[in-house]
């Protein structure tokens, strides 16, 4: 028998266990290989990234929000600016016990026993520090008064974490002069949110609470609102700050100059009284608007901190709607303020040239047809020449011309005096009115154009609709002779950091080319509406200057046939609204006035005495007597279109 020795095969275990040896140490070298990679992966290729999130987590970047720009007037006077109010802040990382998420609750209500927080407060507080790092103070009160600034200072050490600081906001020291012009900021939502990061701006606003929402703080919102700063903070592991490693101080905003006289547009919004309406007023040679207003209005600074439910809902709901901006978003029939452009487009076309005159009966029939279009005037005025059409707003003569230019040619013609298109004005929200054609009701009813909606055109009536603000353009390009300047508010912008002021150009947007007998024509008869015999004669009474203007009155709500308009028989809210436009001197216009009184019934007599008021001041420096009597009061009903039926008999200048 072999012994046990002799039974094992020693080369071949030796051999085997070299082969598991060489296993393991290419498994070891592998692994080495492996972690090696990694290592030179980390610390070599991706040193730079891995280097920036470890600053990012020792290093933070803490914005400084740069001054807002002012909004002054013309003449310097301030519409717009910013003052320090007390507020008082909670830093969430340095409060007592800042892990236990109870203490800030328990620090907000000791807080609440000595200043008031509302529900509101800890809304907007709590949003806000979900938007800030934990080191940052996020305010829990703003406007402290000085008593309750001194009632915490007093306390101010059983409070770690909480402090008094002073913030700038916005403030609007002339209230509600303006308000639509100038508009207001408001605090950032996601909609402001989402538009900054599509237009590259987000980092901008890093720290920024507020925006501008409306007006000229909206519209030149990157002038305004300027280059936020930043402070470079070492923050340890709590993210406590540590020190502040650098700092690069933030661009203040530019301020911004109106075109626009606060005095003027005080004069303006007083001569309103409580009547509601919107009026514009434009120097017809550079496009610089001079008054800007939409009656009601609201103060601004109601929305600076955010609105409280109870003013939001009197806004908001009030039948009189001051929060629509009239002269951009309110629209309406031109009744027969449309008639000067009528006459001009009839006179280019040579349809009524000199000596042309009618036999006004006191109505217009199409051939064919027996209804009858009637003048506001029963019995008609007689005979009737281009000029006296204008000075007594004749609706017959213009009917005729209507229907022989065409609803084409009368609206390709007027289309260049701005009707049915924005203006371009430097603010938002305007809308384009309506210039009705054949082409546009197919479109939008489905059917052909008749006759006699070409008839109504003619007088401002049917389905043509304006703003203010476009009527008060057209009538500047009037006065200017066919020059269409673009209307601007805004005349400069200075740069703070430099002084540097950069004007706000003027621009040609269109150029007609008008005859001058023509222009001299409808001139003639538009002042003539200012004189004896004249729709708008007591308006001018006494007038150092001459005026040329056009009164028009446009329905609120059909009549029945036959039926016949009486004001005091009607819903206030149902009567004529009131038209009115004007430029001058006649013979050198520096001023090109429109306006609205709704439901204010006549233009010449609830119009009229509102414009000669501030033509007395921009071109004499005169200030307004005492109050007029009111003469017709427009309370609720909003700007409206036009009524699905249109009586054209019953309209009256």
């Amino acid at each position: 028998m072999k012994s046990r020795n002799e039974l094992r095969n020693y080369q071949h275990e030796q051999q085997y266990f070299r082969v598991r040896l060489g296993v393991l140490a290419l498994l070891v070298f592998i692994c080495f290989s492996v972690l090696i990679g990694r290592f030179y992966f980390l610390q070599v290729k991706k040193y730079s990234y891995y280097h920036t999130l470890a600053e990012n987590n020792r290093i933070s970047l803490v914005p400084i929000v740069p001054n807002r720009g002012l909004i002054l007037d013309k003449n310097g006077v301030i519409l717009a600016h910013n003052f320090f109010v007390y507020t008082l802040e909670i830093t969430p990382s340095k409060i007592e016990n800042a892990k236990d998420p109870k203490s800030l609750e328990n620090t907000i209500q000791e807080i609440s026993k000595l200043v008031e927080v509302s529900s509101l407060d800890r809304k907007q507080f709590n949003k806000f520090r979900t938007q800030s790092h934990n080191f940052e103070s996020v305010p829990i009160r703003t406007h402290l008064n000085e008593v309750e600034a001194a009632r915490f200072a007093v306390n101010r050490y059983r409070f770690p974490g909480v402090e008094i600081r002073s913030r700038l906001f916005r403030h609007y020291p002339q209230g509600k002069l303006g308000a639509h012009m100038v508009g207001y900021i408001g605090r950032i939502n996601d909609k402001d949110l989402i538009s900054l990061e599509k237009n590259g701006d987000l980092s901008n606003y890093k720290g920024s609470d507020h925006i501008g929402k409306s007006g000229v703080e909206q519209f030149y919102e990157k002038q305004l609102h300027g280059v936020t700063g930043f402070q470079q903070v070492e923050i340890d592991a709590d993210g406590h700050a540590v020190r502040v490693l650098s700092s690069t101080p933030p661009i203040p905003g530019n301020n911004i100059v109106l075109s626009v006289d606060s005095k003027l547009q005080s004069i303006a919004e007083e001569a309103f009284g409580d009547k509601r309406g919107a009026l514009v007023a434009i120097d017809p040679k550079n496009g610089e608007v001079l008054a800007f207003v939409s009656q009601p209005n609201f103060d601004p600074n109601l929305f600076v901190d955010g609105i409280d439910s109870e003013n939001w809902k009197l806004l908001n709901e009030s039948l009189d709607k001051p929060l629509i901006d009239r002269t951009l978003r309110g629209v309406y029939p031109p009744g027969s303020t449309f008639k000067p452009f009528v006459a001009l487009a009839g006179l280019e076309a040579g349809k009524r040239l000199p000596p042309f005159s009618i036999s006004d009966p006191g109505f217009f029939t199409l051939p064919g047809v027996s209804h009858q279009y009637r003048d506001w005037k029963p019995g008609g005025h007689g005979s009737v020449d281009m000029r006296r059409a204008i000075t007594v707003s004749c609706d017959t003569f213009f009917y005729g011309l209507a229907m022989e230019l065409g609803i084409t040619n009368l609206t390709n013609f007027v289309r260049h005096f701005g009707f049915g298109q924005k203006t371009n004005i430097d603010i938002k929200g305007e809308v384009e009115g309506l210039l009705p054609t054949p082409e546009w009701k197919m479109r939008r009813f489905k059917q052909p154009w008749y006759g006699g909606e070409t008839v109504i055109v003619g007088i401002g009536q049917g389905y043509t609709l304006v703003t203010p603000l476009q009527l008060a353009q057209a009538t500047a390009i009037l006065a200017n002779k066919g020059v269409a300047m673009r209307p601007r508010l805004v005349t400069s912008i200075t740069d703070v950091k430099t002084g540097t002021i950069h004007p706000n150009p003027e621009v040609i947007q269109d150029k007609i080319t008008l005859i001058e007998s023509n222009l001299q024509i409808v001139k003639e008869g538009m002042v003539g509406v200012t004189k004896l015999g004249g729709t708008a004669a007591a308006m001018a009474a006494g007038a150092e200057y001459a005026i040329a203007a056009k009164t028009g009155t446009a329905q609120v709500i059909a009549m029945r046939k036959g039926e016949k308009y009486n004001a005091s028989a009607i819903d206030e809210r149902h009567r004529d609204h009131a038209l009115f436009i004007a430029y001058a001197p006649a013979d050198d216009p520096k001023i090109a006035i429109a306006l609205i009184v709704e439901n204010g019934g006549h233009g010449g007599s609830a119009g009229g005495p509102i414009a000669r008021k501030v033509m007395d001041y921009y071109l004499l420096g005169k200030l307004p007597k005492a109050p007029d009597t009111i003469v017709a009061r427009g309370t609720t009903n909003p700007p409206v279109n036009m009524p699905d039926v249109i009586e054209d008999e019953n309209l009256h200048d």
